[in-house]
């Protein structure tokens, strides 16, 4: 996603040199989103962007994979041979976390196309399966598991599920919707070994698997850049500015890659969702023309939705330094919503069901906006009417 979108802002902003795309698989480039949905179940073919690269002149080179960059010679190396540039962006986005002696027959993971493809049997066949974490994408693969008939066990390592991403007290009530759906969630619980049709867990219970899912999280794609004199912070991302340039010249870094200064939340962000990957690069490319956006630096309002379990859910904002935690709704219900405030001001929303809330929010948090806590917590309240 980042790097079309790159290529695609940049004609779209006026540049009309060449534009080159370097990918290591072989496909057409794809979105992500629909693998853990429309793809894994059958639905879809692919994901292939409707995105005529010839007519716009961008060079898609396919099956290359890069291994290194020598940013003093503007060259990066691949197996092929070496590449020259005058301006390289980075956009190699995130490698998905294995587990210790990873490699086990039926362990899969679910980040590319080919991952997906390699599930759609399991699916089709409906097997016992299990998910090892209970993130983001390990719920939304056990919804499609079990929407395609398998029996799924959920084992997450913490005490809650999305304990990486919310609070407990905002996670702990959705440890229901895996039981209600017909999937069983171990939490606390650790992987030994994954075995030929089973997973051992550390406490000595075997689970019967006839596949496995790793959703664990991931980490930056930026080994290849180990001797490049570019910079990495030390989670592994890109230390790039408010403009998304790297440490060294003409080396911009943009989606699941790169980390951020924001002053809006005056802390270093690393973002892994699509709105990010769709958003930075807007901003690389108006750098590299040099155009009247140059001046904009990119301090967005962190995106991004989940569907899981028949539910929407959607988040917006950081909620790290929030001082205050306002409910909107009861959590036990289909609809409700948490919002973050710091000093009164709001600075992040989660919405379950409730996408008005979301978009309402969104613009808030954008505008700096201060909230009066007490009518936020009325969820017949519009949160826009909450403004002080």
């Amino acid at each position: 996603m980042a790097g079309v979108q790159t290529a695609v802002a940049l004609r779209e902003q006026g540049w009309t040199g060449g534009v080159a795309m370097l990918g290591a698989e072989p496909h057409q480039p794809y979105d992500r989103p629909p693998l853990s949905k429309a793809v894994l179940l059958g639905k879809a073919d692919g994901s292939a962007f409707e995105i005529d690269f010839a007519a716009l002149g961008i060079e898609l080179l396919l099956g290359r994979r890069v291994t290194a960059v020598r940013p003093g010679e503007h060259v990066v190396e691949t197996a092929a041979g070496p590449v020259p540039y005058d301006r390289l962006v980075i956009a190699t986005g995130a490698d998905p976390v294995t587990l210790p002696g990873g490699g086990a027959p039926g362990l899969h993971l679910l980040r590319t196309l080919d991952d997906a493809e390699a599930l759609r049997p399991v699916l089709a066949a409906r097997q016992d399966v299990v998910v090892v974490g209970a993130g983001w994408i390990g719920a939304e693969f056990a919804t499609a598991a079990l929407e395609a008939g398998c029996t799924v066990t959920v084992v997450e390592a913490a005490e809650r599920p999305l304990a990486g991403a919310l609070p407990a007290e905002v996670a702990e009530p959705m440890r229901a919707w895996y039981e209600e759906s017909g999937a069983r969630l171990i939490t606390g619980a650790r992987v030994a070994t994954v075995e030929p049709g089973a997973v051992l867990l550390a406490d000595g219970t075997r689970l019967p698997a006839d596949a496995v899912l790793v959703g664990i999280g991931a980490r930056p794609a930026t080994g290849w850049l180990a001797g490049s004199g570019i910079e990495l912070c030390p989670d592994g991302s890109v230390r790039a500015d408010d403009r998304l340039r790297s440490s060294a010249p003409d080396v911009y870094a943009v989606g699941d890659c790169a980390s951020f200064p924001s002053a809006r939340y005056g802390e270093r962000l690393l973002v892994h969702h699509w709105d990010n990957a769709l958003q930075g690069p807007r901003t690389v490319a108006a750098d590299i023309i040099g155009g009247a956006a140059e001046a904009q630096v990119y301090d967005p309002v962190p995106y991004f939705w989940s569907e899981q379990f028949g539910r929407f859910v959607q988040y917006a904002g950081h909620h790290a330094a929030a001082d205050t935690t306002v409910r909107r709704g009861d959590p036990a219900g289909a609809s409700w919503s948490v919002c973050w405030l710091r000093d009164g001001v709001l600075v992040a929303l989660l919405a379950v069901g409730r996408p008005r809330d979301l978009a309402q929010g969104r613009k808030l948090i954008e505008r700096g906006a201060r909230i009066d806590p007490e009518r936020a917590a009325d969820p017949a309240v519009p949160l826009k009417s909450a403004v002080l």
